[in-house]
C-alpha cells in the first residue's frame, strides 16, 4: 500500500510539472524556436517537451523565480542556424544575447512586443531587412549591438533619440544607408559607446558625436566632418558641378595648354622629388652618425659559443664542456638569429626595477621587443626550469616570453613589445591639464583581461603557478586594447622574492602579520589580494602606495564610514553616473579579492566570470549601496557565498 501511495505521489508531482509547463506560453515558444534551428553541435539537446526550462536549467534560459517566465536567454557561439522570428513571443525577456551564430530572420525583425528588454546582442549573425522596428518603444533598453549582420536601409535616428537610457549602440559592419540626424532630442550625452562603421552612410557627422573616435566612423567614404580627416566643406567645393557656361572656357583653356608646357611641369616635379629624397636621405645619415655615440646597446660580455636551433633549444652546450652560456628561443621568436644579434641592438632604457633594468630593442630588420637584464637571481639550474614553464605560456592575455640567455654575469629575458603602456601610466600618468582621462567601458575592459590572463596562469596544468608581483605596473596595453599579464614568476627568478610595493602585499605577506605567522609563502590567493588593489585603483584613480593606514585599502574603508559620496570614485568617472550599478559592483569584486583571510578569496576564474558578467549584462542589482557601503567600512570582506549570491539575483 505504501509504495502505491509513493507510485502516486511521484506521478502527481510530475504531473504538475508537466502541466505547467504546458500552460507556460514561454515553454511553447521556446520549442518553437528550437524547431526552426539547424542545432548541429547539439547544443539544446536538453530543450525537450518532458522536462521544464525554470527547474530542469535549460542552457542559456533563465526564469524569474516567481512567475516563471523567461527573463534571459543567452546562446553565444554555439553555431546554431535558422529563424529567431518566433523569440518576439518572450514577453517577459530583459537580456538577448545570441552573438556569433547563424541566425536570421525571415521577415523584418519586430521587437515591440519585448517592452522589458534592458539588453540585445544580435551581432555575428545573418540577420537582414530593414532596421528593426518598435525599437523606439523598449524605454528601457540599454544596449543595443546589431553589428556585423545584413542589415540595410536607414537608421532610424529620430526614433531612437527617444530613448533616454540607451548606453550602447552598435551598428557597424552592416548596410546601411542615408544620414546620421537629426538629432534635435537625441541624448548624445548618455551614449558610451557608438559605432556605424563599414556602412554606406553618407553626409556630415553631427558635432555632438565628434568626441567619437575615428573608428566610430571609419568605412563610411561618403562621410565627412569630425572627427574624420575629410571636411566637408571642401569636399563640396571639389565635387560641385560646373556651371553651364564655365564649360566652354574649360575646354579654350585645354586647348592653349601646349605639350612642352606639360613637359616642364613633369621636369620639374621630378627634379623636386628627387631633390627631396637626397635631402631626406643625407640628414638620416647625419642623425644616425649623431646620435650613434649616445644611443644606450645592450652589450655583449662574453662571446658564446656553438650554434643556434631556430626552433628552440641550447645556444652552446651546458656549463660542462668550458661553455657556460645559453640560450633558448621558443616557438614565435622572431627578428634575431642569434644572440650576437641581440646583444648589438640599439637599445632605448625604459626604466629600473627591484628586479633588473628594462629595455626596448631595435633588432635588424625594425622589429621591437622588450628586454630585462637581471643580475641577481637564483642558481642557473632553478632558473632554467622556471623559465622553460614561463616560455610556454601562451595566452591573448599574458606578455609571451620569447627567448633568454643566460651567462655567469647575467640574464636577459626577451618579450614581446606592447605599445600602448601599462594599465599604471594610464591611470596615473600626466593627471594635469591635458590628459586624455580613461574611460568607464576600457577599464572594465582592461579589468576583466587582466583577470583573464591571471585565471590562466593559476590554472595552466594544474601546478599552482602564481605571478608573484602583482601590480598595475605589471599589466600592459597591447595594439588592440587589450590587458596583457607581464613579467610573470620574475621575482621568483631572485635570491629574495618578494612584492615590491607594499601597497598590493596580502595580509598574511606582513611581518607584523598575526593572523598566520607560521606561513609567510606566497600562494596564488595573495595574487588574487594584489588585484584586488589594481581593482581599486581602477575605480579611484589613486595609487597604493604606502601600508598600514595609509594603503589605498584603508583609505577607501575610511571614506565610506564618514558618509557615502562619489568622493570613493576617480573624479574622471562622474561623467559616468549612470554607470553607478557597474561601479558599485566591481568595487563588491574587490571587496572579495581583498577578503583579510586567503581562504576567504575567490578564485582568479571566479573573479573574471564576475567582472564579465558586469561588463556585458550592463550591470545588477547588487544590493543596496549602503549594505555595500558597510562592506567597505568593516575590517572584514564579505564572505564569498553571499557576494556571490548578490551577482546572481538579477532583477
Amino acid at each position: 500500500m505504501l509504495s502505491k501511495q509513493n507510485f502516486l505521489s511521484i506521478f502527481f508531482f510530475f504531473s504538475c510539472i508537466f502541466s505547467s509547463s504546458l500552460s507556460n506560453p514561454d515553454f511553447i515558444t521556446l520549442l518553437s524556436f528550437k524547431s526552426s534551428l539547424l542545432d548541429s553541435s547539439n547544443a539544446l539537446s536538453n530543450w525537450v517537451n518532458s522536462t521544464n526550462p525554470c527547474i530542469d536549467s535549460w542552457l542559456g534560459v533563465t526564469c524569474h523565480p516567481t512567475t516563471h517566465r523567461v527573463t534571459k536567454l543567452v546562446l553565444e557561439n554555439l553555431n546554431l542556424t535558422g529563424s529567431i522570428d518566433a523569440l518576439s513571443q518572450l514577453t517577459q525577456l530583459r537580456l538577448l544575447s545570441l552573438k556569433q551564430n547563424h541566425l536570421s530572420s525571415a521577415f523584418d525583425l519586430n521587437f515591440s512586443s519585448l517592452k522589458n528588454l534592458k539588453l540585445l546582442y544580435l551581432s555575428h549573425n545573418r540577420l537582414s531587412g530593414n532596421f528593426p522596428s518598435g525599437i523606439h518603444s523598449l524605454r528601457r533598453l540599454r544596449r543595443l549591438d546589431l553589428s556585423y549582420n545584413y542589415f540595410d536601409g536607414k537608421i532610424p535616428f529620430p526614433e531612437l533619440a527617444q530613448m533616454p537610457r540607451l548606453l550602447t549602440l552598435r551598428l557597424d559592419f552592416n548596410s546601411f544607408t542615408g544620414k546620421i540626424g537629426p538629432f534635435s532630442l537625441f541624448p548624445s550625452g548618455s551614449i558610451l559607446e557608438f559605432n556605424v562603421s563599414n556602412n554606406f552612410l553618407s553626409g556630415e557627422i553631427p558635432a555632438i558625436f565628434s568626441r567619437f573616435p575615428v573608428s566610430s566612423f571609419s568605412g563610411n567614404k561618403n562621410l565627412c566632418g569630425k572627427p574624420l580627416a575629410l571636411d566637408c566643406f571642401h569636399r563640396t567645393v571639389e565635387s560641385e558641378p560646373a556651371k553651364p557656361g564655365d564649360v566652354g572656357m574649360k575646354n579654350k583653356n585645354k586647348k592653349g595648354v601646349s605639350d612642352w608646357v606639360v613637359f616642364l611641369i613633369i621636369t620639374v616635379d621630378a627634379v623636386a622629388i628627387l631633390a627631396a629624397l637626397v635631402t631626406i636621405t643625407c640628414c638620416c645619415y647625419c642623425n644616425k652618425r649623431r646620435n650613434s655615440g649616445a644611443q644606450e646597446r645592450i652589450k655583449r660580455k662574453v662571446r658564446p659559443a656553438g650554434s643556434l636551433n631556430s626552433m628552440g633549444g641550447f645556444y652552446g652546450g651546458g656549463v660542462g664542456g668550458g661553455r657556460d652560456e645559453v640560450m633558448v628561443v621558443f616557438d614565435g621568436c622572431k627578428g634575431f638569429g642569434d644572440v650576437d644579434d641581440l646583444l648589438k641592438s640599439s637599445a632605448e632604457l625604459l626604466g629600473k626595477g627591484s628586479a633588473g633594468t628594462t629595455y626596448k630593442v631595435v633588432v635588424d630588420g625594425g622589429d621591437m621587443m622588450v628586454v630585462k637584464r637581471v643580475r641577481e637571481r637564483r642558481k642557473r639550474k632553478e632558473v632554467d626550469s622556471w623559465l622553460r614553464i614561463i616560455g610556454g605560456l601562451r595566452h591573448s592575455n599574458i606578455v609571451s616570453l620569447r627567448a633568454y640567455y643566460d651567462s655567469n654575469e647575467e640574464l636577459l629575458l626577451v618579450y614581446d613589445f606592447l605599445p600602448n603602456g601599462s594599465l599604471h601610466s594610464l591611470l596615473h600618468g600626466n593627471r594635469g591639464p591635458g590628459r586624455t582621462p580613461l574611460d568607464w567601458t576600457t577599464r572594465l575592459k582592461l579589468a576583466s583581461g587582466s583577470a583573464l590572463g591571471l585565471a590562466f596562469l593559476h590554472g595552466y596544468n594544474k601546478a599552482k603557478h602564481f605571478h608573484g608581483n602583482l601590480t598595475s605596473s605589471n599589466i600592459v596595453v597591447d595594439h588592440l586594447g587589450n590587458a596583457c599579464v607581464s613579467d610573470i614568476g620574475l621575482h621568483q627568478l631572485l635570491h629574495a622574492a618578494s612584492i615590491s610595493n607594499n601597497g598590493y602585499k596580502a595580509p598574511e605577506l606582513m611581518p607584523n602579520n598575526q593572523n598566520n605567522v607560521s606561513q609567510r609563502r606566497f600562494t596564488q590567493k595573495c595574487d588574487v589580494y594584489s588585484f584586488g588593489v589594481i581593482l581599486l585603483e581602477i575605480l579611484t584613480g589613486k595609487m597604493p602606495n604606502g601600508e598600514g593606514e595609509t594603503s589605498l585599502v584603508r583609505w577607501v574603508q575610511r571614506v565610506a564610514r564618514e558618509e557615502w559620496t562619489w568622493e570613493v570614485f576617480d573624479f574622471e568617472l562622474l561623467r559616468y553616473k549612470e554607470m553607478e550599478e557597474e561601479m558599485v559592483g566591481l568595487m563588491q569584486v574587490a571587496l572579495l579579492c581583498l577578503a583579510p583571510f586567503p581562504r576567504d578569496r575567490p578564485k582568479m576564474s571566479m573573479v573574471h566570470m564576475m567582472i564579465e558578467d558586469i561588463r556585458t549584462k550592463g550591470g545588477r542589482q547588487l544590493g543596496d549601496r549602503s549594505s555595500i557601503m558597510n562592506d567597505l567600512s568593516s575590517d572584514s570582506s564579505p564572505s564569498l557565498s553571499e557576494s556571490t549570491l548578490n551577482f546572481t539575483s538579477g532583477s
